[in-house]
């Protein structure tokens, strides 16, 4: 039996600007007020994951990196549900307002409506 691996390694995320910037050019969205999922097809077996959460939205970095935490988490634990995209997260106004809880619903809400966009 195969034991499902929760971890956060290297492979699963974006890490060059060439990663980040091939994403934007035709990208399936997922989107709700606060947090927009961009995402294209990868060549991968597993979705990759990359973060940008501006200054201009949420100004401390202690609040950056909760919300990259969080969301980083998300994707750690629903990994394998998810369709082996490239994935970047735009975090918008109204994210600091969320607590943990909220944000982690919204989120996993995101990454079903990708994939439902992705397969259907």
């Amino acid at each position: 039996m195969q034991v499902t691996s929760y971890t956060f390694t290297r492979e699963l995320r974006l890490l060059t600007p060439a990663q980040f910037k091939s994403v934007f050019s035709n990208p399936i969205k997922a989107s709700s007020a606060e947090i927009t999922l961009l995402a294209i097809p990868n060549s991968e077996q597993h979705p990759r994951i990359g973060l940008t959460v501006a200054k201009r939205y949420v100004k401390r970095a202690n609040q950056r990196n909760r919300i990259k935490r969080i969301i980083r988490d998300n994707f750690r634990l629903h990994q394998h549900e998810l369709p082996p995209l490239d994935i970047v997260v735009l975090v918008r106004n109204g994210v600091l307002d969320m607590d943990n809880a909220t944000l982690h619903k919204l989120v996993e809400k995101l990454w079903r409506k990708l994939s439902r966009r992705y397969n259907g």
